[in-house]
C-alpha cells in the first residue's frame, strides 16, 4: 500500500489508473447487488395528430369527422363525414400550405418522445430501456401501425401517455377507446400489458414550463405596460352536447390556467377562451376570435394568446391563432406565447410524469374509471374494463 501511494504521488498516470480501478470495482459491486431491470418499457405519446403534407388532408379529415367521440353526428356519421371531409379539404389543404405544407406535430411529438426516454433511462434505470413511440388518432403514425411496430420490437409493457394534459372524452377518451379496439384486433393475446397516464393538468413541471414561456413573452413588452398585458389562455372548444354530458375537460383546463396564474402571482389580467369551433351547433365559449375583436374595440390592444391545451405547434396555433386571429386583428400589441414544443422544462416534466407513474405502479388515475354522468356509451365502459383488468 505504501509503494502504491508513493507511486501515485510521483506518477499522475498511475494515480488516474488507481481511480479508474476503484470506480470499476464499485460499479461491479453495485451491478451485482442491483435488482434486474423491468424493461424494456414502451412509452407511447397519444395525440390527435395532423397531416404532414397536403396530400394527407382528406384522409385526416375523414378520420376526424368519422369519430363520434370527437364530433357526434348521429346514425349517418360515416356518410356525413365523407361529405364534410370532401367539402372542407380544399380550404384546409390551403391552410396547411400557408404554414409550410403540413403540420409539424409529428416532428415535435417524435422529438418529445425521444428526449423524454433519454431522460427516463437516466432517472429510472429500473424500467429501462424506455423506447419512444407516437400514436396518432387521425394521421400517420396511426395507432394501429404503432402497435404493430411495438409487437415487432418485443414490447411487453407499455405506458399510454396522453398528450392532452386535460382529459376529454373527445380527445384522450377517443384515443384510449381506439387503443382498446385495436388491441382486440392487433394483439388479441394481450402480449402488451398497458397502463395509462390519462391526465396531468396541474403537474408542477407543466405549470413551470408554461409560466416560463409566458414570462419570456411578457418581457418583449415595454416595462411600463407589462403588468397590464391581457393573458388570453386559448383551448380547443367542445360541443355543448359533450360539455352537458359531464365531460371534465372545461374544469381541468381551468385548473391548468389557475395553476399557471398562481405561478405568475396573478400579476396580469387574464381570461380563458375557446377556439376551433366547427359546424352550426352550440360550442363552449367565449370564442377566442370574438374575444380578441371585442377587447380591441374596447381599447385593449396589448394581449398574449397562450395555447394552454396544446403540447406542440400545429394548425390551431400556426394558422388559427397566428394568421386568422392575430394577423387579422392587426394590432402590434397582440402576440402569441411560444408552444411547448422542445422546451427543456416540458421535456423534463414528461419524464417526471412517466417516472412517477412507473414507480407508483399505477394503472390509471382514480378519475379515469369514472364515466361522465350522462354517458351511456358501451365503448367507454369496455375500454375502461380493458385497461383496469
Amino acid at each position: 500500500m505504501f509503494r502504491l501511494s508513493l507511486l501515485s504521488r510521483r506518477v499522475p498516470a498511475a494515480r488516474l489508473l488507481i481511480r479508474r480501478s476503484l470506480v470499476i470495482s464499485r460499479s461491479l459491486a453495485t451491478a451485482a447487488t442491483a435488482p434486474p431491470s423491468k424493461g424494456p418499457t414502451g412509452v407511447v405519446l397519444l395525440n390527435m395528430g395532423g397531416p404532414s403534407k397536403t396530400s394527407e388532408v382528406y384522409d385526416f379529415l375523414l378520420r376526424l369527422f368519422q369519430d363520434g367521440d370527437l364530433i357526434p353526428l348521429g346514425r349517418f356519421q360515416d356518410k356525413i363525414a365523407k361529405f364534410i371531409a370532401w367539402r372542407r379539404t380544399p380550404k384546409i389543404a390551403h391552410h396547411y400550405a400557408e404554414i409550410g405544407g403540413g403540420s409539424p406535430i409529428r416532428k415535435w411529438s417524435e422529438y418529445q418522445a425521444k428526449e423524454m426516454c433519454k431522460l427516463l433511462d437516466e432517472i429510472a434505470p429500473a424500467t429501462a430501456p424506455h423506447l419512444p413511440y407516437v400514436a396518432f388518432r387521425y394521421a400517420n403514425p396511426l395507432t394501429e401501425d404503432t402497435m404493430k411496430k411495438m409487437l415487432e420490437d418485443g414490447i411487453k409493457r407499455a405506458v399510454a401517455f396522453t398528450q392532452y394534459p386535460q382529459y376529454s372524452c373527445s380527445t384522450t377518451g377517443s384515443s384510449l377507446n381506439e387503443l382498446w379496439k385495436l388491441s382486440e384486433k392487433v394483439d388479441p393475446g394481450r402480449t402488451i400489458k398497458w397502463s395509462v397516464i390519462d391526465r396531468w393538468p396541474t403537474h408542477p413541471g407543466l405549470v413551470r414550463a408554461f409560466s416560463q414561456i409566458i414570462q419570456q413573452q411578457l418581457e418583449t413588452y415595454d416595462e411600463s405596460v407589462r403588468d397590464d398585458v391581457m393573458l388570453l389562455f386559448s383551448a380547443h372548444s367542445l360541443p355543448m352536447t359533450v360539455v352537458n354530458r359531464g365531460d371534465p375537460y372545461p374544469a381541468e383546463v381551468a385548473a391548468t390556467v389557475y395553476a399557471v396564474m398562481t405561478e405568475l402571482k396573478f400579476k396580469n389580467p387574464y381570461r380563458l377562451v375557446w377556439q376551433s369551433q366547427v359546424g352550426p351547433q352550440p360550442w363552449l365559449g367565449a370564442q377566442t376570435q370574438n374575444t380578441v375583436t371585442h377587447l380591441v374595440k374596447k381599447g385593449q390592444t396589448d394581449m398574449i394568446l397562450i395555447p394552454i391545451a396544446f403540447t406542440s405547434d400545429h394548425i390551431e396555433t400556426l394558422h388559427e391563432l397566428d394568421i386568422e386571429i392575430i394577423g387579422e386583428a392587426g394590432a402590434e400589441g397582440i402576440t402569441r406565447a411560444a408552444s411547448l414544443n422542445g422546451h427543456p422544462e416540458f421535456i423534463k416534466a414528461l419524464a417526471d410524469i412517466v417516472d412517477d407513474h412507473l414507480k407508483n405502479e399505477e394503472v390509471t388515475s382514480k378519475q379515469y374509471p369514472v364515466l361522465c354522468p350522462m354517458c351511456d356509451k358501451d365503448v367507454c365502459k369496455s375500454s375502461r374494463k380493458f385497461f383496469l383488468e
